[in-house]
């Protein structure tokens, strides 16, 4: 992990030097959030899937779901809101919105397909603001197509190139030296999540999950104690 990519940006604080200016510099609002309509299953297909990154990766990466990520310091129309981003190199920290030319563009971006992406134009449209972004790897995820759910996208020179789904290592996610899979959910249907293996046995836990096996284990140790405490009595 971390070989993929070039390098990190270090945030630092810049000692400014005070200078004479003929005007005052005029400042850009670039807005932290707008109102957009969104599903509750496209809700749960988001939330889960950011839960299930930040139990694995916050202790490394910074992570956003739906905040903007601007890339040009002078138009704060040149952005885009991923469905869930994640930027390694450093533990994750709350942020309004993100702006590349200050901390570097994410290294991952997941869209999960909403009534809007199903015309061509728009996600063309989208697909083009990743690149100029300058995301490292995209992924497109489509719960309600069963023959191609999952399409990738892996940064080459100033493009954004569509990996071939026929090579063996199509579904690893590069950015985190994991597996993407698609799973069924009871209640949501097609669930994208992530695999440590490239047959999907080995998931990282949602949070849920994960409470159920660390309540577990606790049970299997209190029983490991209290059988050693009936052997020891005898």
């Amino acid at each position: 992990m971390g070989a993929w990519y070039s390098s990190f940006v270090v945030r630092h604080v810049v000692t400014r030097v005070p200078h004479r200016y003929l005007r005052e510099p005029v400042p850009i609002f670039f807005p932290a959030s707008e109102e957009m309509p969104e599903t509750r299953r496209h809700l749960g297909l988001r939330t889960a899937l950011f839960q299930i990154l930040e139990l694995a990766f916050a202790d490394r990466a910074t992570l956003g779901s739906e905040q903007f990520v601007y890339w040009d310091p002078t138009d704060p129309r040149a952005c885009c809101a991923p469905d869930v981003m994640l930027r390694l190199g450093e533990p994750d920290e709350l942020f309004d919105s993100w702006k590349t030319w200050e901390w570097g563009a994410p290294h991952l971006a997941i869209e999960i397909v909403s009534e809007s992406d199903h015309d061509r134009g728009p996600w063309q449209e989208k697909l083009d603001r990743y690149r100029r972004m300058g995301v490292q790897e995209l992924v497109r995820f489509d719960a309600d197509d069963p023959a191609t759910p999952l399409r990738i996208w892996d940064r080459a020179e100033f493009e954004l190139v569509e990996r071939d789904r026929t090579l063996s290592d199509f579904m690893r996610c590069r950015t985190l030296d994991s597996y993407f899979c698609v799973q069924q959910d009871e209640k949501l249907g097609s669930l994208l999540r992530l695999a440590r293996d490239a047959e999907g046995r080995d998931l990282f836990p949602t949070p849920a999950e994960a409470r159920r096996a660390a309540e577990a284990r606790v049970r299997e140790l209190e029983a490991e104690l209290a059988r050693r405490a009936r052997d020891e009595s005898r």
